[in-house]
């Protein structure tokens, strides 16, 4: 009887560890924070450095696209290094390009300051979810993981209110200065309290290793990563993102429509040289093998379409909150405040929920989103600008979030279920990096939109508000047109998941 319960009962998990994951989730908060902080700031940095339409998408497209680019290498050189200094390096990285932000005073400086702390987000994102599986046994690896989603969720909702509010108490010029600035104070003590908590390579395989297993040798694999595919890949999405933000500023020129051909080729090459480099026995950056199952392709759809429609709605309700009808950063980001509860609450439930309902939490969450999404964009066609206010939003914006926390937690588990147990690791990996690039996508597309359609007529008041209510109308419009598509794709995923995945 003694014997049955002690084997039921789960290993304790060590102090040290839970000291790790607080480190861990103190990069991941930064890192998630900047993704939404930014939002309310964008009206302020236009007029402060005289920022093109272009460049207030690059701020966010350019950030989100070099952070999932470096997840996938970032992960393998951390397997093969150690991921307790890859972590160190990425946020100590993250720290600097918040403070060059900051500091930067053209919009050159800014976009490449951006794109480097995104760069390095994607470098130290991996480690946190690498740390859990090492770190925590099977049984304590959910509570573990559900705490980091708690983390992602407040961290995401967090950043137009706390946006809002350093705009609001240090003026526009050092406010939007300072939101970048956050960053500095929890970098350096996460980086202080990375080298004293986090574990060495040795002491975490020790920790995942059962009590009976026998030391593995310390024997470092060699560091062989498909740097022709992460060229191929990257130089592809660079060439496919440039024309869609820069697109409607030039008047699409001939040299647009060539780099979108050439985007596409490039994807094409990308493929192939996978292809290619399995056959050779290598470790591909993404493994063709995955492509075999169609449900896990449209579940990798599914990833991109739904993140290119819910980052860019706070672009679009920031730059109309503020550049056109006038009203303070903080007040923008109260306008957020609804779809963080509904986030913070859908979130809370949907373990429970997918355990119970399958994948039909995922048809519930997307459908939420889309009733939220197509409601905010019916109120913005019919509503005069002078009638518009947070009120009118707080329902449809409620839903909506209500509906993304029940999609977000559960939705990678649901597209891994789709390929092969081996393939599990590889499949998060792809997942993740998809998920950035949809943001990307999503903010060039729906940023194109926005400035392509904006028509400030003369000679009335309310013209400036009423040129940004059309353009934003049209701008919701996209945003719901993928949340349509994401709400379809989700019938290519499994029904249910099983243990093992």
């Amino acid at each position: 009887m003694t014997d049955a319960a002690t084997t039921k009962a789960p290993p304790a998990v060590p102090t040290r560890a839970w000291r790790a994951l607080i480190v861990l989730l103190a990069g991941m908060f930064i890192a998630l924070l900047d993704t939404t902080i930014v939002n309310v700031a964008l009206p302020t940095i236009r007029t402060s450095i005289d920022a093109s339409e272009a460049t207030l998408s690059w701020i966010i497209s350019g950030y989100a696209l070099a952070f999932g680019l470096a997840l996938i290498p970032a992960g393998r050189i951390g397997d093969r290094i150690g991921h307790k200094w890859v972590f160190f390096t990425g946020v100590a990285l993250f720290t600097l390009a918040s403070l060059a932000c900051g500091l930067a005073q053209d919009s050159t400086q800014l976009i490449v300051a951006r794109v480097v702390q995104g760069l390095a987000g994607g470098i130290f994102v991996p480690a946190v979810t690498a740390f859990i599986q090492l770190l925590f046994p099977p049984q304590a690896r959910g509570k573990a993981f559900a705490i980091m989603g708690a983390v992602i969720g407040v961290s995401s909702a967090l950043g137009p209110i706390v946006g809002g509010l350093i705009i609001q108490a240090f003026g526009e010029e050092s406010g939007w200065r300072l939101v970048f600035g956050v960053n500095l104070p929890i970098g350096l003590a996460t980086l202080v309290a990375a080298v004293f908590l986090l574990p060495g390579r040795a002491t975490a395989a020790a920790a995942a290793a059962p009590a009976s297993a026998a030391p593995a040798p310390a024997a470092r694999p060699k560091l062989a990563l498909d740097w022709l595919g992460l060229v191929l890949v990257s130089a592809a999405l660079v060439a496919l993102l440039v024309p869609l933000i820069e697109g409607q500023d030039e008047g699409w020129p001939l040299w647009t429509i060539l780099s979108l051909v050439a985007g596409a080729l490039l994807l094409v090459a990308f493929g192939a040289w996978e292809v290619r480099y399995t056959r050779r026995g290598s470790i591909p950056l993404v493994p063709p093998s995955l492509f075999r199952h169609p449900a896990f392709t449209g579940g990798v759809v599914l990833a991109l379409v739904y993140f290119a429609s819910f980052t860019s709605i706070f672009f679009t309700i920031s730059l109309l909150w503020q550049a056109g009808l006038g009203h303070t950063a903080l007040e923008s980001g109260a306008v957020s405040i609804p779809f963080a509860i509904g986030s913070i609450v859908g979130s809370s439930q949907s373990a429970r929920l997918a355990q119970r309902l399958g994948r039909t939490v995922l048809v519930i969450g997307t459908g939420a989103v889309v009733v939220g999404l197509a409601a905010i964009w019916v109120i913005l066609l019919v509503t005069p600008p002078a009638d518009l206010s947070n009120w009118l939003l707080l329902a449809p914006l409620l839903i909506a979030g209500a509906g993304n926390g029940l999609f977000i937690a559960p939705n990678a588990q649901f597209i891994v279920a789709t390929v092969d147990r081996k393939e599990a690791g590889s499949a998060s990996g792809v997942i993740s990096a998809m998920q950035r690039v949809g943001s990307a996508i999503g903010i060039a597309v729906v940023g194109s939109v926005f400035f392509g359609s904006l028509v400030v007529g003369q000679g009335s008041p309310d013209a400036l508000a009423t040129g940004f209510v059309n353009s934003s109308a049209l701008a919701m419009a996209v945003s719901t047109g993928f949340a349509v598509l994401a709400f379809l794709l989700v019938f290519a995923l499994p029904r249910r998941t099983s243990t093992g995945h």
